[in-house]
């Protein structure tokens, strides 16, 4: 019982990241007060360019007689990844905040165009590839678990909490400083109260349109490391068509969960992973693997609804998100 447990926890974490990449780069843009429907698409964006970048920086120094450095390739995916992820980003903000058309249908095409991207860019570069497209041992190794003196080998707790990729840490990092943005920082309020009351804070004399862009940008960057993480670690450095497979949606429903706050996201990542994954180790005989895939969404309803009825401002969407911001209105 206790090795299904902590396999069971093992698997949460692993399985939480991805969505905490993403819920974080949602909360960010949110926070600026616009609402991004289209994590699935940047997070697809990511995924293929990530693997891509790292796929070709092999190729060439291969086809140059050398050896590659894992290394390299990680910070290649990573960067590339990331770039990904702002450019469906800057393409969403340019839309929304220059032209300002609607967040909601801008961010829904976002994701059909990105899952769209991912999808034919991953095909076609198998193809090329002579069928599949897939990275080396060498960066597959740098995507696997890390080893860290003394802490990694302490009984249970070690394989509990520090023998884990680089990116579960990365991703637990990211959370823990954007906290520290949004509460210690003045920057992080301005980009607070351009969410909650852009008008107040234009009259304040706080660049609207920069912290808009910046936040979602930025957001959407975050985002792409999380789709990265998906084709890299998830499935193994291997292109699977449609390999984010709706876990972009899953980290809109964590914004809700966590309630827009980075620090609780990192354990509602926990949840929301162990939920997906549960079915593989707790088994309940006669239960539709359907209902098992629906307890992430039902526990993000019950939250709402409790949300709702404690009317927390602390606890809430920021006031104007979804809405565009017309200076001439106020």
């Amino acid at each position: 019982m206790l090795n299904t447990l902590n396999s069971l926890f093992i698997a949460a974490v692993l399985a939480g990241t991805p969505l905490l990449l993403g819920a974080l780069g949602e909360i960010l843009t949110e926070k600026s007060g616009n609402l991004n429907l289209g994590v699935e698409g940047m997070m697809f964006m990511g995924a293929i360019t990530g693997l891509a970048g790292s796929y070709y920086y092999e190729q060439s120094v291969i086809n140059g007689g050398g050896t590659p450095s894992g290394i390299v390739s990680a910070a290649i995916a990573l960067v590339v990844s990331f770039a990904a992820g702002t450019l469906g980003a800057l393409i969403y903000s340019f839309l929304t905040i220059t032209l300002r058309a609607n967040q909601n249908v801008t961010g829904l095409t976002l994701t059909i165009f990105g899952t769209g991207f991912g999808n034919f860019f991953g095909e076609y570069i198998g193809q090329q590839a002579g069928g599949y497209v897939a990275v080396s041992q060498v960066t597959k190794d740098v995507f696997g678990s890390v080893h860290i003196p003394v802490l990694s080998d302490l009984p249970v707790v070690g394989r509990l909490l520090f023998q884990y990729n680089w990116l579960v840490y990365f991703a637990i990092a990211v959370a823990v400083v954007m906290a520290w943005f949004f509460n210690r920082s003045r920057t992080g309020l301005n980009l607070r109260a351009v969410g909650e009351d852009p008008a107040a804070a234009d009259a304040a004399g706080i660049n609207i349109t920069l912290y808009k862009y910046a936040a979602t940008v930025i957001g959407g960057g975050i985002c792409g490391i999380g789709g990265m993480y998906m084709s890299m670690v998830t499935t193994s450095g291997v292109w699977v068509h449609d390999c984010v497979s709706g876990y972009g949606w899953l980290a809109v429903a964590l914004v809700i969960f966590a309630t827009w706050s980075p620090a609780r996201g990192v354990f509602v990542a926990l949840i929301f992973g162990g939920l997906t994954i549960m079915r593989m180790y707790v088994s309940i005989p006669g239960l539709p693997a359907q209902i098992y895939d629906m307890l992430p969404y039902v526990a993000t309803i019950l939250v709402l609804v409790i949300t709702s009825m404690r009317e927390s401002k602390e606890h809430a969407q920021p006031k104007s998100c979804g809405l565009n911001y017309f200076r001439e209105d106020r």
